[in-house]
């Protein structure tokens, strides 16, 4: 019996001095990690990347990247701020197909190199493998988000869209785009996001930018009968199992504890991305103001006045005459009578839509629930302009004035086209196509928000500008001698009164006790004047 003993505990330590390397290795620490041995690495098969990488709840300090492999495997991503230098990684030693890596603590507005893989193998990883934090939560920058709608169908257009579009975004870093639902046609399975959604995004858009999606009908197996709606109900669909949502809080606003809807923040933007087909419950939708996600509307709004530019968007229009009629179809009809009212209120800049297969926009307008007919251009418009912004006739910026207002679009044909109703385009609508597909782009800079319609044959054929809280009156107290700065509010070009000046800013040496100087941008769309005094 004492020969048996012996000989278990030296069997015992045998395998102790095998696996002890294997363990160390496993959690060894988070920079630079030194490559295995061979022999460890040959006992495993190589995985097959099968989906993405693709970016998710990205914050200023944050990001989670996603996979999926053929077969079971552990999950690393190597990153760094150089490309060829990965001297940080962050590991998941679980064996899955499906995976998922936050790296955390990471500098906001900071680009990063990575590559994906298991512990001892690289599935994908070069110059082309980056993404850039978003910048901190109220700072001003120049951001960049795109905007896609109705994406997933595996058509030519749907590649043209996103060709034309990224030969727009040329050389510039986009910091997130977001999608308006029906990501997957025609039932939202996970074969379908496959082909309509993964094939054709994954070689430049899915690896770069992250991405803030948003369901359609379609997501939700395109079905509305009680006998077969169960999965509005129950979220049991592939698009709640693809993508991770920033629902905790983690990327600004309030935490909605739900996958269904969210916000987040891109510098001094708030987004909202809800869900206008799911039924909360088993019973509400997004029409029912009393419902966990109005409520949470509420909450996150009240709790986010004080943000630059506030978006929402969500599938279904309150506006629209082209693939779908907002005078007749319940939750077009029920958000426009219940719903839009709540963000009007709290002073929502732009909405954004889709489920119509076109393109339809509005001007700043306000107040107007009913049915098309019942749209009064000189009462819920409250500007004339066209919002352009070229110098054409009637073509100044809307200007938000004690935040009243909104912008409405829906840019619902990234992916196809569809027929029109038989009273389109829609009266609210300033312009409206429904023969060329395309994406959309928004463009902030300070207090100056830029939406740009980019068609499948590369042509800008709608654009709005939009600024608030210029056109100021300033007084400036100043000593004799004292050089005095000078700064336009808004982006763009400049006409200084005091001269030739040209730049946003400007130095002044004031002589008299009292000096006006006025700033104007080329189109006389805006004004600003500057009283300095100056004391002796």
């Amino acid at each position: 019996m004492l020969d048996k003993i012996k000989i278990n505990r030296t069997v015992v330590l045998i395998l102790c001095v095998f696996a002890c390397p294997l363990i160390v290795c496993a959690q060894q620490p988070q920079v630079a990690p030194a490559p295995f041995a061979p022999r460890y690495a040959n006992t495993l098969p190589k995985p097959v990347l099968f989906r993405g990488p693709y970016l998710q709840v990205a914050t200023s300090n944050s990001i989670v990247i996603r996979w999926r492999t053929e077969s079971l495997s552990r999950s690393r991503v190597r990153y760094g701020t150089e490309v060829g230098r990965l001297d940080m990684f962050s590991d998941d030693s679980t064996l899955v197909t499906e995976h998922k890596v936050k790296l955390s603590n990471l500098k906001p507005n900071n680009k990063y190199y990575y590559s994906i893989g298991s512990l001892f193998d690289t599935l994908q990883g070069d110059k082309e493998n980056y993404f850039q934090t978003l910048p901190k939560q109220g700072e001003e920058g120049f951001y960049r988000i795109g905007v896609f709608g109705d994406c997933g169908a595996n058509t030519v257009l749907q590649r043209n869209v996103k060709n034309e579009f990224i030969k727009y975004l040329g050389n510039n870093y986009m910091n997130a785009w977001i999608l308006l639902g029906d990501n997957a046609y025609e039932n939202g399975t996970d074969a379908q996001f496959q082909v309509g959604f993964f094939n054709i995004y994954k070689n430049d858009l899915l690896k770069k930018y992250p991405l803030f999606p948003a369901p359609g009908n379609h997501d939700y197996g395109n079905v509305d009968f009680p006998a077969n709606a169960v999965p509005q109900r129950n979220y049991d669909v592939a698009y709640h199992q693809i993508f991770s949502m920033p629902v905790n809080g983690e990327a600004g606003g309030v935490p909605s504890n739900n996958t269904a809807y969210y916000s987040f923040d891109i510098g001094n933007i708030h987004f909202l991305s809800l869900d206008s087909y799911g039924k909360e419950e088993g019973v509400y939708r997004l029409y029912d103001t009393l419902s966990a996600q109005v409520q949470w509307v509420k909450k996150d709004l009240e709790a986010n006045k004080n943000k630059g530019w506030i978006v929402a968007y969500w599938h279904h229009p309150p506006y629209s005459m082209g693939s779908h009629n907002s005078d007749n179809q319940l939750e077009l009809v029920k958000i426009r009578e219940n719903f839009i009212r709540i963000l009007e209120r709290y002073g929502v800049d732009l909405i954004l839509c889709g489920h119509s297969h076109l393109y339809e926009r509005s001007k700043l307008m306000q107040g107007h629930y009913g049915l098309e007919a019942t749209f009064d251009s000189t009462k819920h418009n409250l500007s004339n302009s066209t919002g352009i912004y070229n110098g054409s006739k009637n073509s100044c910026p809307y200007i938000k004035q004690n935040n009243q207002g909104f912008v409405y679009v829906v840019t619902g044909s990234a992916g196809k086209l569809s027929e029109t109703q038989s009273t389109y385009p829609h009266n609210a609508m300033t312009y409206s196509n429904a023969e060329k597909g395309g994406a959309s782009m928004i463009e902030v800079k300070g207090n100056r928000l830029d939406f740009k319609w980019i068609c499948e044959d590369g042509v800008i054929r709608d654009r709005f500008t939009m600024m608030e809280n210029i056109n100021r009156k300033t007084v400036i107290k100043a000593k004799k001698g004292e050089t005095v700065t000078l700064t336009a509010s808004f982006a763009g070009e400049y006409i200084w009164s005091s001269g030739k000046q040209t730049s946003r800013s400007i130095h002044i040496n004031p002589s008299g006790s009292k000096s006006v100087y006025s700033v104007k941008d080329p189109f006389h769309c805006l004004e600003e004047t500057f009283e300095v005094r100056v004391s002796r």
